[in-house]
């Protein structure tokens, strides 16, 4: 019964997708996983939706960063896309905190009671801030906790979104963009791009005029309108927007005729998904992934500001290419996106293939690069922008070097175990970081070779 379930979900899901390539988001696929090619920015962004995720879309003005994300927003939470649009918060450096999370009610102000009116953007599922890079650097901060945890608090009022996902879109650097705060883009799950999809699709779109007219429900939207003005409690508002929402989904299977989640759905999903676990060779190789991207053997980890000391016998690690070390939310995005995708393939682990696809668009924004790292690989030829392109060649570079070592690896991680539950054995010794934080958690002192 279980597997049926887990079928019945999965192709509604896949039916979401389908619908949206096939309609609304036209786009070459530039992504191949297990023999399926999918659009990495429609696809991924599916994904970290579905898992409550975060998302930064960048690209040039004009190719669907927004739209795209609007249309998984619409049919992942059955939301008519007009709610969407008056939801949205625009990147620009006038914008205020009154108008992304919230403002006093004046009239009751005036009677001395101190109630907020909460902005649409914090109280549904679905968050969109259009170009974010327009906010300016200490704007960026209003948000970063409700970007972190949905935890959103003005006045002496909060709300915790019982569930949300936030997509944020980004052009690339002109004279009207500021620099996104690391805090902020750390809190990004993943980085994809919204890439041109050539002169035919390009011209189909000209002539079909797509605009998402079939995710429009007017009257839902004035109902839903209504709702989220109310003065009550956010659990209030939400349970009745949900049926709401659900009255749309029913709407939408009638036309156009595409299934649809309930929020039980979804719930049902990420619980499925949650229980995917990582075989061996994922979980040796995640590890590998973040040794090299924390370790520094001068300095005892990666720090922004503390450059690599003259001949140090790690030069050909990624831990001597980059300038800050690597935070945990990587690991976090990097399993539940893994988890998603071997969800969405039907697969039972989570392995090496799922990892390496994710990777990239999980690094790609965290990762800052030495300068001399990027003058040497920025003018190579590619199809990615560049953080993107040197974080799957990162990927790559560390894919061989586990391949290599992987028998090795793997025992000196199961001989760590067995150390560590009380059996007299020595720790492996290697040549790569993993092997120094093997030691290290062992309580050993590593401190000259």
């Amino acid at each position: 019964m279980a597997q049926e379930t887990n079928g019945a979900l999965r192709e509604t899901v896949r039916d979401i997708h389908r619908y949206i390539g096939d309609n609304l988001y036209f786009s070459r696929p530039d992504l191949e996983i297990k023999g399926e090619k999918f659009n990495s920015a429609l696809f991924l962004t599916l994904l970290t939706g579905l898992r409550q995720g975060k998302a930064l879309i960048i690209g040039e003005p004009g190719l669907g960063k927004t739209t795209s994300a609007e249309y998984v927003c619409s049919l992942l939470y059955r939301v008519p896309l007009g709610t969407i649009w008056g939801s949205e918060v625009s990147g620009h450096p006038e914008q205020t905190e009154e108008k992304i999370i919230g403002r006093p009610d004046l009239g009751r102000l005036n009677q001395g009671e101190e109630v907020v009116v909460w902005s649409h953007f914090v109280l549904l599922p679905t968050k969109i801030v259009d170009e974010i890079n327009r906010l300016p650097e200490t704007k960026q901060s209003m948000i970063l906790d409700g970007v972190d945890r949905g935890n959103w608090e003005y006045l002496n009022d909060s709300v915790i979104n019982r569930e949300y996902c936030l997509f944020a879109t980004a052009n690339y650097q002109d004279g009207g963009t500021n620099t996104i705060i690391a805090p902020l883009i750390d809190r990004f799950d993943i980085m994809v791009e919204s890439k041109h999809p050539g002169p035919n699709l390009a011209f189909h779109i000209g002539m079909t005029g797509a605009n998402g007219s079939g995710l429009r429900n007017e009257e839902l939207e004035r109902g839903l309108h209504r709702i989220l003005n109310q003065r009550n409690s956010y659990e209030d508002r939400m349970d009745q927007a949900e049926e709401l929402c659900n009255q749309f989904g029913e709407a939408l299977t009638q036309s156009p005729g595409v299934q649809t989640l309930s929020r039980s759905d979804r719930e049902t999903i990420r619980s499925q998904m949650d229980e995917i676990p990582f075989d061996v060779d994922a979980n040796a190789f995640l590890r590998l992934v973040l040794s090299e991207l924390s370790f520094c053997y001068h300095y005892g980890q990666r720090r922004f500001h503390e450059g690599c000391a003259d001949g140090c016998h790690f030069t050909s690690y990624l831990c001597h290419a980059v300038r800050n070390c690597i935070s945990n939310r990587f690991p976090k995005s990097a399993r539940t996106l893994s988890q998603a995708l071997a969800w969405f393939l039907g697969d039972e682990q989570v392995g090496l293939e799922h990892l390496r696809a994710i990777l990239p668009f999980t690094l790609a924004h965290r990762i800052q690069w030495k300068e001399e790292t990027l003058a040497r690989r920025e003018k190579e030829s590619r199809q990615d922008p560049l953080p993107i392109y040197m974080a799957k060649e990162a990927v790559r570079e560390m894919h061989r070097r586990y391949i290599e070592q992987a028998p090795q690896l793997k025992s000196a991680l199961a001989a760590a175990c067995r150390i560590t539950d009380g059996d007299a054995l020595e720790p492996a010794q290697g040549d790569h970081p993993i092997y120094w934080e093997i030691r290290r958690d062992l309580g050993e002192e590593v401190l000259d070779r």
